[in-house]
């Protein structure tokens, strides 16, 4: 799976950004998709993440009630809406599919990444 993120920039503090994921490939697969960011110094962690079938989300502690992650199936598109913008929430975002195959077989594929910085 081949995945393309896009929508990341400079903002203020207490805005908004969306963030999009284009996926393209073998998408028929894909069972798990999520955002994880890394800022500089810092391990990679995930924000949020979406279960395919049945369209269950988990947000991080410090996201809950600002971030929104979302999958439209049809465009194969995933898209995290992230409002109230904090400086500490600057980092590199990354978009994340998992396929699975034969039932057991896990693969994850990553996109290059785009970056958020959120000005005080």
């Amino acid at each position: 799976v081949h995945l393309v993120e896009s929508g990341g920039g400079l903002v203020q503090a207490g805005g908004s950004l969306r963030l999009s994921c284009a996926a393209s490939g073998t998408t028929n697969r894909i069972t798990s998709m999520g955002w994880y960011r890394q800022a500089p110094g810092n391990q990679r962690e995930l924000v949020a993440s979406i279960i395919t079938y049945d369209g269950s989300t988990n947000y991080a502690d410090s996201v809950k009630g600002r971030f929104t992650i979302s999958r439209d199936k049809a465009k194969n598109t995933l898209s995290l809406q992230m409002n109230s913008l904090k400086p500490e929430d600057t980092a590199d975002y990354y978009c994340n599919a998992v396929s699975t195959w034969y039932g057991t077989n896990q693969y994850t594929d990553w996109g290059q990444g785009t970056g958020v910085t959120v000005s005080s």
